[in-house]
């Protein structure tokens, strides 16, 4: 079957009124009307092309640990959501083992251990920011007085990029994952974040520190990386790095807020068992990547009773796989008590996100002590004057008036 709809657009610029008509924190009804009747469907993206669209969650995990799946954007079929320019700015647009030589570059800071290492800073840097909200004014925009600032903070500080420097970096990272701007306007932000990272890697090889870049430096100093791949493995740390978990941290308060019985759940225990519980239920039930993971099929695969042919794309949007009722029932229900840890909020496979013990401990720490230190805290403005971005491939919201 053929559809007709975009899965993309359906979630962000072109159909609105489908998350303003129900739950703004719900897949689009028509995207999970599809998961109802099929397991994978064509649909017909804007430029005409008709990959396929997997909607249950075994098939995507299947697929995104088959090795005749390809992440590689320069492959013919492959589904990308905007035009190709020259190299993948990052390793997680190649395949191995390409895609396997830049990731160990970078996989050390993101290790169990040293991340762990890190929660005493993070806690300090939550309950900084948290003794600045409480003796300003009222009411207060979370995003931009502690969603946005925590992993800003925490990236700059494992990165070794200045913080001074947000405004740069933020400001251009909004235009990369803007879904309304143009190919053009989206490749000068990625030249711009290139060359401060460049600038920020020469800076390096001269006065090493011990930070990540320093380290990328030193690989660049020995012969082991470019000088080009070093800046674009920084780009990917330093958008990803913060982006993402800015948007989980205002969006999960937003529907903790929305969900008074799991929050004061959440608000009344010191349970840290809970409070990871409460992390990964949250992952499950928001999706804050809105393009779906895209492959193209490197030889012929059956599944769920199709034949995906080589060449042929495939797009898996983990929102309606972690809806999926088979893997989790009542899955519209937020439980925090659920244990929703096969989530694939982070991917599944040799892609599987990088960062994500980073997200879940800054995570962690957040939702473990927001409430608990400002246990009055509320909406200051109703749900339907909430701005939400409903224009941008990382889904949130640009405001969360607050008070207490």
């Amino acid at each position: 079957m053929t559809g007709t709809i975009d899965p993309v657009a359906e979630q962000t610029p072109a159909f609105p009124a489908a998350r303003a008509a129900g739950c703004p924190f719900d897949p689009p009804p028509t995207v999970q009307a599809l998961r109802e009747r099929t397991r994978l469907t064509r649909v017909r993206l804007a430029d005409g092309s008709t990959p396929w669209l997997v909607t249950r969650y075994d098939d995507q995990r299947a697929l995104m640990a088959d090795p005749r799946i390809s992440s590689d954007v320069t492959r013919p079929g492959f589904p990308s959501p905007s035009p190709v320019r020259g190299r993948p700015l990052s390793f997680i647009l190649m395949d191995d083992p390409e895609h396997a030589r830049l990731r160990r570059m970078v996989t050390a800071p993101f290790a169990i251990r040293r991340v762990e290492a890190m929660r005493p800073t993070v806690q300090k840097i939550v309950d900084d920011l948290i003794d600045e909200m409480l003796a300003g004014p009222r009411p207060v925009d979370l995003v931009q007085a502690f969603a946005l600032p925590v992993p800003s903070l925490v990236i700059c500080q494992l990165l070794g990029v200045p913080y001074a420097d947000h405004d740069f970096f933020q400001d251009n990272s909004r235009v990369l994952i803007n879904r309304d701007v143009t190919p053009e306007e989206r490749w000068v932000a990625v030249d711009r974040l290139s060359a401060y990272l460049d600038r920020l890697i020469g800076e390096k090889l001269d006065h090493p520190e011990d930070d990540l870049l320093s380290s990328l430096a030193d690989r660049v100093g020995k012969g082991e990386l470019t000088r080009p791949e070093a800046a674009q493995i920084g780009v990917l740390m330093l958008v990803a790095g913060h982006e993402t978990t800015a948007n989980m941290i205002a969006l999960g308060t937003l529907a903790l807020l929305e969900h008074p019985d799991q929050l004061a759940l959440l608000r009344e225990s010191d349970d840290p068992a809970l409070v990871a519980s409460a992390v990964e239920e949250l992952l499950r039930y928001l999706h804050i990547t809105h393009n779906g993971r895209r492959r193209v099929a490197l030889a012929d695969i059956e599944i769920a009773g199709q034949v995906i042919r080589e060449g042929e794309g495939v797009i898996l949007p983990n929102d309606i796989a972690n809806r999926d009722p088979e893997a989790f029932p009542d899955p519209d229900r937020l439980d925090i008590r659920r244990d929703a840890r096969r989530h694939v909020a982070f991917g599944f496979g040799p892609h599987q996100c990088l960062g994500q013990p980073l997200a879940r401990m800054e995570l962690q720490v957040v939702y473990g002590t927001l409430y608990r230190r400002i246990p009055t805290l509320r909406l200051a403005a109703r749900l339907d004057e909430i701005p939400f971005k409903h224009d941008g491939a990382v889904y949130g919201v640009y405001e969360l008036p607050v008070t207490w």
